[in-house]
């Protein structure tokens, strides 16, 4: 049987999820990891836009390289507007610099999916740790 507080437990852990996922270290900014989000910030959303500078917005192709946009998405739901913006535009992004924003996009968004992790299991353990006291 599960009690109230352990389905509490389990909201409030998809809470730090989603909200890791939205903003990157936001799901740290809510277990009061100050500096650990605003060091997660920063360094993803600089990466993401160095990708997006060197390949362009249309690195970020939901339709044509669906493995990429997979890891790409991870950065936030923002970025499927990025990927709208793209497929309307239509601007196209051949060699190097294509495949690097690409690179540094995805990379940004597998980086945000094991600080998402690290969050969720950070606010796990401070949960498991005020019960046990």
């Amino acid at each position: 049987m599960t009690s109230p507080s352990d389905n509490k437990n389990v909201i409030f852990l998809i809470i730090v999820g989603l909200l890791g996922w939205a903003v990157p270290g936001a799901g740290h900014f809510a277990i009061n990891k100050r500096k650990h989000a605003f060091i997660i910030f920063f360094s993803i959303v600089i990466t993401f836009i160095i990708g997006l500078y060197i390949g362009s917005v249309s690195v970020i192709d939901s339709a044509g390289s669906r493995f990429w946009y997979a890891a790409q998405i991870m950065n936030s739901p923002a970025v499927a507007l990025l990927g709208h913006i793209s497929s309307v535009s239509k601007h196209d992004v051949y060699a190097r610099p294509g495949e690097i924003g690409q690179i540094y996009t995805s990379i940004t968004g597998l980086l945000n999916l094991l600080c998402i992790v690290n969050a969720v299991y950070w606010a796990h353990l401070m949960k498991t740790e005020r019960a046990g006291e």
